[in-house]
């Protein structure tokens, strides 16, 4: 099952920390890592498929390195007057590419693993499209309880790091991105010194 297989680390995370903010250049750093560990398991993608809005830069980041078609889906949880949903609903999907996939290894991107519920959704909806196989992967695996499970087809699941269940700040939703860097840096030195 795809929950055994290890993640390529677990970033301590200090007991005071609320959130967990990542630069642009950790982003970049835990992509290649993820790329290199993925080659190393014998796993070749022949599409990427991007969860947006969070999954975009990591598998535009991920191009750089394996060199594969992007396709990009939109998943929401909130409808008319944002309106919190209970199940993911599709805002933008890749019907029109569907014979792209069929019998394709697809490698599913996203930033973070929280309730996993996203992520299965778009795993199911995949396989609609009878691909050889979809590998799921991602920046954080958050360590708590998943609120959706990933159906048995998926044996590959490459989390970079598994974090506790703390907010992450990503960096492209920074509104300073010099202050969200400073505070990278200044919760890096606290973690350096507890560890």
């Amino acid at each position: 099952m795809a929950n055994d297989v290890p993640s390529c680390n677990k970033k301590p995370v200090p007991d005071e920390a609320e959130k967990l903010y990542v630069s642009y250049e950790t982003v970049h750093k835990l992509v290649r890592k993820l790329a290199t560990h993925m080659a190393s398991s014998g796993f070749d993608p022949d599409v990427i498929v991007a969860i947006g809005s969070g999954g975009f830069i990591p598998a535009r980041i991920m191009k750089t390195y394996i060199s594969r078609p992007i396709y990009a889906v939109g998943i929401s949880y909130y409808g008319v007057g944002k309106q919190h949903a209970y199940h993911p609903t599709k805002i933008q999907w890749i019907d029109e590419v569907r014979e792209s996939l069929v019998g394709r290894k697809i490698l599913l991107i996203d930033e973070v693993d929280d309730t996993r519920a996203t992520l299965a959704y778009c795993v199911r909806e995949l396989l609609k499209y009878n691909p050889e196989e979809i590998a799921v992967l991602i920046l954080h695996n958050k360590l708590k309880k998943k609120d959706d499970d990933f159906p048995p087809e998926i044996k590959r699941y490459y989390p970079a790091e598994e974090v506790d269940d703390v907010w992450i700040r990503y960096p492209w939703d920074a509104i300073d991105i010099d202050q969200h860097n400073d505070l990278e840096r200044a919760q890096q030195a606290a973690s350096n010194e507890v560890v």
